[in-house]
């Protein structure tokens, strides 16, 4: 992550994962969900948590989810359905499950028919918020596949030359596996920075940097500055000189296949929540794996010992950086910042749940 992300070392409360794992684990059951779907939610969370990904672990999501299941806007007995479906491909009707729930749900049959036909996609519709993309997509690893996965995420993004949120920050996540190197696994919004690391940035008091977000006119905001009270998130390039209007279409390509594709509508029109849609390709449908494998090798090593740029010392692949960061923490432990902590300390005292973190 940039360095307007990162808790300072000084101020971090360095935490064991197995016992954020256990505490986040105590506090879905307190809530009603079964021990299964605890875990599956809890594992969604400490996979962004260990690998580095922190604006999509408990620091920012645990209190929305708990939030959402006190409001009823997370259903933790879920009677989810496939209502539409032919062959390699299916659409679910997640009956307003937890994303950390029905979002691997739908990889695993997504997974399965993929098995069967060489590819298999799932849309879902009448979800919520699945966490970070690169978890769904990575499941595919095991199992010697291409992984996709990608979300229809909070509308808070503006065409490019508009001053309106009309498109998600819709994010993508790829994962494709290796032999020897750590796999590629791309998860990027198709916003300019995602929603959640803006936040992280606030909460540390760090300022955006230029082309993040617009102001409330839709005009970019093109210096550092403290977030402003009202503005607007750009999309992926920042402005139309350096790109936006790639993100701009990536983006509401997003909208389509998740949304739309699902009967959902798109944007400010969506109908009943969020939307995903997951993917997976069995490589050896496509070509030899093994020869797939030995060229993923050859290629991300060539990208990881590329000639640098002055400044630099490395070149990284998507993937790279989480891989080597999930090392450390689990060794060290995952930083958080005091005010989460102190959250914690909240929560578990009005569940009712044993406190089993340091103290903030």
């Amino acid at each position: 992550m940039l360095e307007q992300f990162h808790v300072p070392e000084d101020e971090a409360v360095r935490v064991e994962p197995d016992a954020m794992r256990q505490t986040v684990q105590d506090i879905f059951t307190a809530l009603g969900m079964t021990e299964e779907h605890a875990r599956q939610s809890t594992d969604v969370l400490l996979y962004a948590d260990t690998r580095g990904i922190d604006s999509h672990g408990v620091s920012n999501m645990l209190r929305v989810y708990v939030q959402g299941i006190r409001e009823g806007r997370i259903n933790v007995n879920p009677e989810w359905k496939i209502t539409h479906e032919a062959a390699a491909v299916a659409s679910i009707d997640s009956d307003g499950a937890h994303g950390g729930v029905i979002g691997p749900e739908a990889m695993k049959i997504a997974i399965e028919r993929a098995r069967q036909y060489g590819i298999g996609a799932v849309t879902v519709y009448r979800g919520g918020h699945y966490g970070a993309a690169a978890y769904t997509a990575a499941m595919a690893l095991e199992h010697d596949m291409i992984g996709i996965s990608m979300t229809a995420g909070g509308v808070q993004v503006t065409p490019t030359f508009g001053a309106e949120a009309l498109i998600g920050l819709n994010p993508i996540g790829v994962a494709i596996p290796a032999r020897n190197e750590p796999p590629f696994i791309f998860d990027a919004s198709m916003s300019s920075v995602a929603g959640n690391k803006v936040r992280l940035a606030q909460r540390i008091g760090r300022d955006i940097l230029p082309g993040w977000v617009a102001g409330a006119d839709g005009d970019p905001i093109m210096e550092e500055a403290p977030l402003p009270e009202d503005f607007l998130m750009l999309p992926l390039g920042g402005t139309r000189e350096i790109g936006s209007h790639k993100g701009f279409g990536l983006g509401v390509m997003v909208e389509v296949l998740t949304s739309v594709l699902a009967g959902g509508a798109a944007g400010p029109d969506r109908r009943g929540g969020a939307a995903h849609h997951l993917l997976a390709y069995k490589i050896d449908a496509f070509t030899d794996l093994e020869q797939f494998k030995d060229d993923m090798d050859v290629y991300l090593k060539r990208i990881r010992e590329a000639k640098t740029a002055p400044g630099h010392d490395r070149v990284f692949y998507a993937g790279l950086p989480e891989h080597e960061e999930e090392g450390e923490r689990l060794e060290r432990g995952i930083p958080y910042h005091p005010e989460v902590i102190e959250w914690f300390q909240g929560i578990t005292s009005e569940l009712g749940i044993p406190y089993r973190l340091p103290s903030s």
